[in-house]
């Protein structure tokens, strides 16, 4: 069976990877942190070490045993371009994104200078939608960095929203996700940045996904905004 999901935007979670590093202000409150330290205190062999980077070969193979069709986050408690995973890993994983056709795999990364360098070498799947995270006007390079992959579907993730994105590039950019932070000490999201980045993607024609206001209490914040959810995704064949 598949890790079945929780987020609102996926279906299914695969971790070939745990554990990470901070590397921008959106790492600050990490919520996969928070959960590798849990599961260490479970027993739960993948996070022996807690929150310190490992590669899980034994875990490569588990989409090829998922039957039924699903959206599949890649690496929800990791950064697969992390500079710790070696680039023979990257490739793997990608390897079996591409046996694995009948499911969608989204991956997201903070390490868009790595996923840049290293796009030629990809053989890009049509079942891969290869997504950055921008939390604040001074990680805006990161989209650049994925328009200049020759991945099949882009998309950017502004979560945790820490500022105001007045005027974004968003040429070839195929789905944004918008979401507040949430959990201890989560720092709050104004509206006027959530209307922003949305007006900015229906000038554009790109879907958008709203997925939560966040704050301590994510579930009594909802997310409902201007009357409704929103719950676009990209036309993914």
């Amino acid at each position: 069976m598949s890790n079945k999901s929780s987020i609102e935007w996926t279906e299914s979670t695969w971790n070939p990877v745990t554990g990470c590093t901070k590397v921008s202000p959106g790492c600050q409150h990490c919520y996969a942190e928070r959960m590798a330290i849990r599961l260490k205190a479970m027993g739960q062999p993948n996070y022996a070490n807690g929150f310190t980077l490992a590669i899980h070969e034994h875990a490569l193979d588990l989409p090829l045993k998922w039957k039924k069709p699903q959206i599949i986050f890649v690496n929800s408690m990791s950064d697969l371009f992390h500079k710790d995973v070696p680039a023979w890993f990257i490739q793997e994983t990608f390897d079996v994104m591409r046996r694995a056709h009948w499911h969608q795999f989204q991956v997201l990364t903070k390490r868009s200078e790595r996923l840049l360098r290293m796009s030629q070498s990809i053989e890009w799947p049509d079942n891969v939608w290869m997504g950055v995270s921008v939390e604040r006007q001074d990680y805006v390079f990161r989209i650049a960095d994925l328009q200049g992959t020759e991945a099949k579907i882009k998309f950017v993730s502004f979560e945790p929203l820490l500022g105001s994105l007045p005027e974004l590039d968003l040429k070839g950019i195929d789905w944004a996700i918008v979401g507040g932070e949430s959990g201890p000490g989560a720092r709050p999201m104004q509206k006027e940045w959530v209307l922003g980045i949305q007006a900015q993607c229906q000038r554009g024609q790109i879907p958008f996904f709203f997925k939560q206001w966040g704050g301590v209490n994510k579930k009594k914040s909802g997310r409902i905004l201007e009357g409704r959810t929103w719950d676009e995704l990209p036309n993914a064949q």
